[in-house]
Formats: structure tokens, sequence, C-alpha cells
């Protein structure tokens, strides 16, 4: 951890507040007395993208299958699971 004055800080502030991310912490002082501090900004957690989503069971099943393509219209999946449940549900089998 470095100590600089206030006037040093003043004075070379460009320099000071560059150099917080290679220092820890600077802390600046007035007159000898600790009056401030200059941290560095932590880095934000890794944002969750599409790309690293988890998938649900079932989808990564029918990507496993290879039922789905990235050209696949999901309207035609949703119609085709729709219409099973609906067979099912009255009696039918497909």
């Amino acid at each position: 951890m470095k100590t600089i004055s206030l006037r040093e800080l003043h004075n070379k502030t460009g320099k000071w507040v560059r150099s917080v991310k290679d220092e820890e912490e600077i802390i600046v002082t007035d007159r000898g007395v600790a009056i401030a501090s200059l941290t560095p900004i932590k880095k934000p957690a890794a944002k969750k993208t599409w790309a690293n989503r988890t998938l649900l069971p079932a989808y990564a099943a029918l990507m496993k299958a290879g039922k789905l393509k990235s050209t696949t219209d999901s309207s035609i999946g949703i119609s085709e699971d729709r219409t099973s449940r609906d067979n099912s549900v009255a009696g039918y089998e497909e």
C-alpha cells in the first residue's frame, strides 16, 4: 500500500489514478493525516451469455438426437409437440 500527499495527488492525478490498477490501494494524506483512499474497481463477475446457458434436459436431448438444427423453425417443433400431446390426451397414438 502506497501513501501520497494531497499535493502530490493534485499535481499528478492521472499518474496516480492509472497506477491504482497495479497497486492494491493508495492512501491520500493531508498534512500527514489520512483523508482518502484510491482503490481499484473490482472486475465484474462474468456475465451469463447465450452461448454458455444451461439447456433444459429435453431440449439437450433433441439437440443430441439431431432433431434440432440452426435452421429449424421453432414454430414447427411447437406445433408437432402440441399435436402429439393433443393426440395422446384424446387416446390416439402416433
